[in-house]
């Protein structure tokens, strides 16, 4: 009976001390639990997405994201407009058709020449405009998206090529320029950051490698055209080249008008619905989960700012460092030789080569190029970033100043022809290893919430410091200016140089890093040499 009487009173004790729970606190308290494993569910399959992304392989990545891959491939394609008109001016100063009707006679060569001045003027007025257009084409993209984007750019470039077809003027043809160059800007800040965000990490590298491959078809269509046109002296022979850019921005539109949007940019502006049908557009139902992989990018997108995204923030914080990568790596590719590449032609003529055999030496650059673009795929998928990029600088700088000393000799027919070789390896190494990896360090660095805003700012550096390097590589080349020929490489080698020393203690290692990963060693300012070494694990977030 005692055993019955103190257990009935300990009971009432404990009764007694139980704090009362209200109806509301109760719910709140089921809510709490629910929103818990809510979070708990949805980090699980954010995990299980870039877990996924990390075990394919290249080839199950395009199995498994056919149409990503296609949706890139013609993304790309609107940068064969840029590199088309800016090797078509290149060109035309070299033309003698162009020459004779818009030039000067060289009194020493009884030739015609475009003066210094206006073959300076004439390369940086598109450049000019693209500088313009790239920091319209950054609050353009994160109001209305990559696509709508594309197709104000695509539409606009209809337009201003009307005005370089009538031009009969240089004035004119520098104010054509200049406008053509406001949609090369929308085209160069959208297509990288666009290519890096529909495809899975394991085709980043390839998808904007692409890009360059554009780049150097753009070349060999001119060269092309322009080597047919070399002996004729009538107004087609620069008419033709220049309606020929009608042929690409009508079709383009048309098939960019039925892409799918970027699903990070719809999970940023909060469409997850949108989202998801976006990825299933991009990729195979049977092999991916849209549901896992829209979580796995709200995961990263939870952790930046809710507000709006300006260009102050570009230069804040951590997100200085990833735009000082990215503005670095845009203004390299002007100050490793990519000069030469561009007046490939005009290099070869004043390094003493004939007319046709400079167009014939130009047009077998380009192909070249193209080729050694794609070989650069294959080099992306085993080796890294940084690696690919140090050591492909230190080669050209090796060739430019090897360039520069065939320049110095005696202009023997040997002299000459050294110069030439030089040049050409310089142009087709420089789109082996330095510039396609570019597109890929571009496509990966910036946050993914400013990435519209970096690639904008990061492609106007590359304008600042292309615009006086092309009237530094005009005045360097004319007979009526520096006339160096190929004593240019001291030059180029010096300012290649740099760009190697600050790449070796600046540029991080990417490959194979998830944005997730990057944000977070970004944020915890990893050194640039240890982000290889650096283990983030799938659990962190911070």
């Amino acid at each position: 009976m005692n055993n019955e009487l103190e257990s009935h009173s300990r009971a009432q004790q404990e009764v007694e001390v139980k704090p009362y729970t209200s109806e509301k606190e109760q719910v709140e308290h089921v809510n709490d639990i629910d929103v818990a494993k809510g979070h708990a569910e949805f980090k699980a399959d954010a995990m299980e997405a870039e877990k996924m992304e990390h075990q394919m392989t290249v080839m199950e990545a395009v199995k498994a994201y056919p149409m990503a891959c296609f949706w890139a491939f013609i993304m790309s394609f609107t940068i064969i407009m840029e590199s088309y008109d800016v090797f078509l001016i290149g060109n035309f100063i070299a033309l003698p058709a162009f020459a004779n009707r818009f030039g000067i006679l060289n009194e020493a060569t009884g030739k015609y020449v475009i003066q210094a001045k206006w073959q300076s003027a004439l390369q940086m007025a598109g450049q000019l405009g693209a500088l313009i257009g790239v920091f319209l084409a950054g609050p353009l993209t994160s109001r209305i998206g990559y696509r709508w984007a594309t197709l104000v750019g695509l539409g606009l470039m209809n337009a201003t090529i009307f005005v370089m077809f009538f031009a009969n003027s240089l004035p004119l043809f520098f104010v054509a320029q200049l406008l053509e160059g406001l949609p090369w800007g929308i085209f160069i800040a959208n297509a990288p950051a666009y290519c890096s965000e529909i495809v899975p990490m394991r085709l980043r590298a390839p998808a904007t490698q692409v890009l360059q491959m554009f780049w150097a078809i753009g070349s060999i269509i001119v060269g092309a055209v322009t080597y047919h046109y070399n002996t004729q002296l009538g107004t087609n022979a620069y008419k033709i080249p220049i309606a020929l850019q009608w042929m690409f921005p009508t079709p383009l539109a048309i098939l960019m008008f039925f892409a799918p949007e970027s699903p990070w940019w719809l999970v940023r502006k909060g469409r997850l619905d949108q989202a998801t049908r976006s990825i299933e557009r991009l990729g195979r139902r049977s092999r991916l989960n849209a549901g896992e992989t829209v979580a796995m990018m709200r995961r990263v997108i939870e952790h930046e700012s809710e507000s709006s995204p300006n260009y102050i923030e570009l230069f804040k914080g951590t997100d200085l460092r990833r735009t000082a990568i990215v503005c670095g790596i845009y203004a390299a590719q002007n100050l490793a030789g990519n000069l030469i590449a561009n007046q490939a032609v005009y290099f070869f003529e004043q390094a003493g080569m004939s007319v046709d055999t400079a167009f014939a030496l130009g047009l077998i650059t380009s192909a070249l190029q193209m080729i050694f673009v794609m070989l650069s795929w294959i080099l992306t998928t085993y080796f890294g970033r940084r690696p690919i990029y140090i050591y492909g600088t230190l080669f050209n700088v090796v060739m430019l100043f090897a360039l520069g000393i065939a320049g110095s000799l005696k202009q023997t027919t040997s002299a000459q022809q050294a110069q030439a070789s030089f040049g050409l390896i310089v142009s087709v190494i420089f789109t082996f290893a330095a510039a396609p990896v570019s597109w890929c360090i571009i496509g990966e660095t910036s946050s993914i919430r400013l990435r519209p805003l970096t690639t904008g700012i990061g492609r106007a550096t590359y304008y600042i410091i292309e615009i006086p390097c092309i009237f530094l590589g005009s005045y360097m080349l004319n007979p009526t200016g520096g006339n160096l020929g190929g004593k240019c490489g001291y030059v180029w080698g010096g300012t290649a140089l740099a760009t190697l020393i600050t790449a070796y203690f600046c540029l991080p290692e990417m490959k194979g890093r998830s944005y997730r990963e990057l944000d977070i060693m970004f944020r915890r300012r990893i050194p640039a040499r240890q982000f290889e070494k650096t283990v983030i694990n799938a659990e962190e977030d911070e």
